[in-house]
């Protein structure tokens, strides 16, 4: 395992640099008002000092603010409507621009206000993003284990990392996935991510480079350990 330096706030992580348009889609993890806060908008940009962690395989555990990566698909963690919400969801929509909402709406239904499943994906363009694609994915709430809970979130990133290779991507991120407001125990949703990372990289696949991005020091150091267990 190595350890290698991130990159400062203020610039895109990956070969993009339009940071200055991102600002307010960063201060959405924050709440409103985040820039004039001040401190919470600085311990934002602080995440962005925290080293990467990336094991042999092409896997690489990073904190920041996904919606700065320039890759060829970032990972929405959605809601089965798919129009937007609170967290990294909500951070990905002002990013991108309204046209990633106008095609989120084109999805078809698969019933009454139900775009996208728990378990399931679906891709859309980036349209601002520095990503070319946008893979929307939603996660299981946590019941208290006995719902099919970690089969579903599993499924989260079979489905996107399959959607990926579909569209011959090579490089991918993932949020945690039902780590915020879903509840899902982090390190419990951490080993199901790391696994399923590592299983499809190991077979036939574009995919060679995918990333995960923690929200918060203790979700970093989490994903860390996670990584490391299989070196």
């Amino acid at each position: 395992m190595r350890v290698v330096g991130g990159a400062a706030c203020g610039t895109r992580l990956g070969t993009n640099t339009r940071a200055g348009e991102q600002c307010a889609a960063r201060c959405v993890y924050h709440g409103a008002g985040a820039h004039r806060a001040g401190p919470r908008h600085s311990a934002w940009a602080r995440a962005f000092d925290s080293p990467e962690t990336t094991d042999l395989s092409g896997l690489t555990v990073q904190q920041g603010d996904i919606t700065l990566l320039a890759v060829d698909a970032i990972v929405n963690a959605a809601n089965e409507r798919m129009l937007g919400g609170g967290g990294v969801d909500g951070a990905i929509h002002a990013a991108a621009g309204p046209g990633l909402h106008a095609a989120c709406e084109r999805v078809e239904q698969v019933r009454p206000g139900v775009r996208c499943p728990t378990g399931e994906a679906r891709i859309t363009p980036g349209f601002e993003l520095p990503a070319a694609y946008v893979i929307h994915t939603v996660g299981p709430v946590w019941r208290g284990g006995g719902a099919g809970e970690d089969a579903l979130l599993a499924s989260c990133y079979r489905e996107s990392l399959n959607l990926a290779n579909a569209r011959g991507l090579a490089s991918i991120a993932f949020p945690c996935i039902s780590c915020g407001i879903y509840h899902f125990p982090p390190e419990r949703a951490s080993l199901i991510a790391v696994r399923e990372v590592r299983n499809h990289l190991a077979g036939q696949t574009s995919v060679h480079s995918v990333t995960l991005v923690a929200f918060d020091d203790a979700l970093f150091e989490t994903l860390k350990t996670c990584i490391g267990q299989g070196d």
